[in-house]
């Protein structure tokens, strides 16, 4: 039970959801690896009424505090989509932040459970903010780093905490980065050539003049690509949408990636500039003075984050994920981007790990999502 100087409370009020919002800025001070997230951001994606991903699931947000003093947040989550798809009675939490005292981290995850399991919830995974899709898990290795573009960070004692608690591990995650000077081998790269001579292979960008009919085919080449991975739950046209604007907004349409054979779409690759590299100039605030910074800074961004790379099952004898990797190293060399990181990638993915450190990257982060039964 928690600490009768521990209490913790709904999010309801003005005062509570500023707390909420602002606590990362105590828990990481001086941390010069952090990266600010936009406050708007998280608003936005705990937004019920917008981030369409409440469309099929439910949460409630706490915080915890400790006379009188905010300590911890956590949000409780129930993703109805999932549940079906994989057949549980999963609740999940997420925007965890928490100081280092275990009396506090259990009194949020306590509060987790109790939310969850009083929807009829059998156990608790996370974190997830909100679902596998965000940003999700705590990192595990690579403290000495910033995080990329939508991959999280956090304290190296969330592991200690998340133990203490009673939860397990539930999956690692890994991050591979390439650098501009890992190329792919020549026996890799003649492969390729030999598979685009022998088969009816094209590789193309998103064209934005045909930005509906394209990401159509995204939907559905990602839906099928991804379909029988751990925690993986196919993205309703409502998400994919509000994705693709996303995208269209901060991205590059030269950067993703749609593969074709005979024709018929088959592979799907989206890499995305590093905004961290400018999010960390913004302090959490965009206004004014933000947006004169986000344009100033966009331009000047070395690294990228590959998203997403995945083929539908009918196709993946066919070489043709290799082919699209030489196509955007091609492009991302022409840009002038410095490094690429690939990921997350499951643990147990040996087919993706082993390809991405076929074409040059290398293992260099690990993350860790946790459950227990509730």
């Amino acid at each position: 039970m928690a600490s009768p100087e521990i209490t913790v409370q709904k999010v309801e009020t003005k005062k509570d959801w500023k707390e909420f919002l602002l606590l990362p800025w105590e828990i990481y001070r001086g941390n010069p690896c952090w990266v600010p997230p936009l406050v708007s951001d998280i608003k936005e994606r705990l937004d019920t009424g917008h981030y369409p991903f409440w469309q099929h699931a439910e949460r409630e947000v706490f915080i915890a505090k400790k006379n009188g003093k905010t300590t911890g947040r956590i949000a409780a989550i129930i993703d109805r989509n999932h549940n079906d798809f994989h057949n549980e009675k999963m609740g999940f939490f997420g925007f965890f932040e928490c100081v280092d005292e275990l009396e506090t981290a259990a009194a949020l995850i306590e509060e987790a459970s109790r939310w969850t399991k009083s929807k009829g919830m059998t156990a608790l995974r996370g974190p997830v903010s909100p679902s596998l899709n965000d940003e999700c898990a705590f990192l595990l290795e690579g403290y000495d780093l910033p995080p990329a573009f939508m991959m999280p960070y956090n304290p190296p004692y969330y592991h200690k905490l998340m133990e203490g608690c009673g939860l397990k591990k539930a999956k690692d995650l890994l991050s591979l980065l390439k650098r501009d000077v890992d190329g792919m081998t020549e026996r890799l790269v003649k492969m390729i050539d030999r598979m685009k001579k022998r088969m009816r292979v094209n590789i193309r960008s998103f064209n934005l003049r045909e930005f509906d009919r394209d990401v159509q085919i995204c939907k559905d080449i990602y839906n099928a690509a991804w379909e029988k991975n751990w925690g993986f739950v196919p993205m309703t046209n409502e998400e994919m949408d509000y994705s693709a604007k996303q995208i269209k907004s901060f991205g590059d349409p030269d950067l993703i990636c749609i593969g074709e054979v005979d024709g018929n779409p088959a592979g799907l690759g989206i890499t995305v500039p590093n905004l961290n590299e400018v999010l960390a100039k913004l302090n959490g605030r965009l206004g004014l003075t933000g947006a004169l910074k986000f344009l100033y800074y966009k331009n000047r961004i070395k690294g990228t984050r590959s998203l997403i790379g995945g083929v539908k099952k009918e196709y993946r004898n066919t070489g043709i994920i290799a082919a699209m990797s030489y196509r955007m190293e091609k492009i991302l060399r022409k840009k002038g981007y410095k490094w690429c990181e690939f990921g997350w990638n499951l643990e147990d993915n040996d087919l993706i790990n082993s390809f991405d450190q076929a074409i040059g990257g290398k293992i260099y982060k690990k993350y860790r999502l946790y459950e227990k039964g509730i």
